[in-house]
């Protein structure tokens, strides 16, 4: 039941900006702790942002920090990623999740995860 709709990724410029977003339902949004978590091609999940339940609360992973922000808004039921200063290392398919540990091994790929949204960075 949970669902988790990724989308706004596509192709830029490195320096570019792009701002996702995740549309979740089949669950109250608004208890869970959220993250943004990656997968480069031929490589593992990385976890890039978390948020807390209420919005208060955020982390990034040391690469993306000063560059991404992650919001919400609950009342919404939606997820944001703010990419600014896009750099070739971030193309990746990018995935919302209702988990919030900030380690890249936490991370299994489940029945809740969407399909992503894919992020190109190249000049």
């Amino acid at each position: 039941e949970v669902q988790l709709v990724e989308s706004g990724g596509g192709l830029v410029q490195p320096g570019g900006s792009l701002r996702l977003s995740c549309a979740a339902s089949g669950f109250t949004f608004s208890w869970y702790g959220m993250s943004w978590v990656r997968q480069a091609p031929g490589k593992g999940l990385e976890w890039v942002s978390g948020i807390n339940a209420g919005g208060g609360s955020t982390d990034y992973r040391d690469s993306v920090k000063g560059r991404f922000t992650i919001s919400r808004d609950n009342a919404k039921n939606t997820l944001y990623l703010q990419m600014n200063s896009l750099k070739p290392e971030d193309t990746a398919v990018y995935y919302c999740t209702k988990y919030s540990g900030v380690s890249d091994s936490y991370y299994k790929k489940d029945d809740t995860w969407g399909q992503g949204t894919q992020v190109t960075v190249s000049s």
